[in-house]
């Protein structure tokens, strides 16, 4: 069986996910020191603060890295298995597959949550999940209406992203044969709107000395292994601005011969997407929600 390690996004979090990781051994330090890595107290929103303080972008990118970061920790999977990450989940993928330290790729997200969050301020920007229709009509009928595809996620869902105006237009006027719903977010994520994060982002990202993976390590750009760790650095700047192509990735993973996948903390949604789009071709899923299904995981390693 040939096991992949899935990063969830943004919009993974909850109220107190951080909690019960803590009780690992080192855990408490870990996250400290990433913490004072990033200038927030990771601890107190993951284990303290309300739904919607971590909804923040620029709370919600750093925390949900560091949580993959920390359940990846005591993970029992083969040194080589692959590994991809959905949006800022692939700063968690590129540290897992050592193109990036830890610290670093929390770092990163803040860096890059705050820059978001300051572009999605400077005019108002939404995004809406479609769910059901022809993924290629759907994504021409977006364009028609000023829209971007701007999450491809495969299972019949595409996200749109654009003017706030026109999300509200394609909610109360879906697409015949579509079902439209609005997401709580800050703005139009993976759009041009989003400049002025990638310009901040590549100027932090300077500063950085990335790897090569050491594992097969998957891009949402094409769904394809990158074996440089900076050109996939440089896919992590323009990722902000453009498309997630999880379905692309999915497939990737197919390609790889991937009959099993385990995702990270706070697990649950990618879980969901390969279930639907991989049924029959993944036969295994196991979603990390608690220190549990860590336990479970070993308990079968060693049988």
């Amino acid at each position: 069986m040939t096991v992949a390690v899935l990063s969830p996004g943004q919009g993974s979090q909850a109220p107190g996910m951080l909690a019960p990781w803590l009780e690992l051994d080192g855990a408490r330090a870990r996250v400290e020191e990433w913490s004072a890595r990033c200038g927030l107290d990771l601890i107190r929103l993951g284990t303290e603060a309300g739904a919607e303080e971590i909804q923040d972008t620029a709370v919600a990118q750093p925390l949900i890295v560091a949580l993959s970061l920390l359940s990846f920790e005591h993970l029992p999977v083969p040194a080589d298995a692959p590994v991809a990450g959905h949006s800022v989940g692939e700063l968690a993928a590129a540290a897992i597959a050592g193109v990036l330290s830890p610290s670093d790729a929390v770092a990163l997200a803040a860096v890059r949550g705050a820059e978001m969050a300051k572009a999605c301020a400077l005019e108002p920007t939404s995004m809406a999940a479609v769910m059901l229709g022809d993924p290629e009509e759907v994504a021409a009928w977006l364009e028609s209406q000023g829209l971007a595809a701007a999450n491809r996620n495969g299972a019949g869902q595409i996200v749109a992203s654009g003017s706030a105006a026109a999300i509200e237009r394609i909610v109360a006027e879906p697409m015949e044969g579509t079902k439209i719903r609005a997401l709580k977010v800050a703005g139009a994520f993976h759009t041009p709107y989003m400049a002025p994060a990638e310009d901040a982002l590549r100027e932090h990202a300077a500063g950085l000395s990335p790897a090569d993976p050491a594992r097969p390590l998957l891009s949402n750009a094409d769904g394809q292994v990158v074996p440089s760790g900076a050109e996939y650095l440089r896919r992590l700047v323009a990722q902000v601005t453009r498309p997630v192509r999880w379905d692309l990735t999915m497939d990737g993973l197919v390609s790889l011969g991937v009959d099993r996948t385990v995702e990270l903390a706070p697990a649950g949604t990618l879980t969901g997407l390969v279930k639907r789009q991989l049924k029959g071709v993944v036969t295994t899923t196991t979603a990390l929600k608690s220190p549990a299904e860590l336990a479970a995981l070993r308990e079968e390693d060693a049988q």
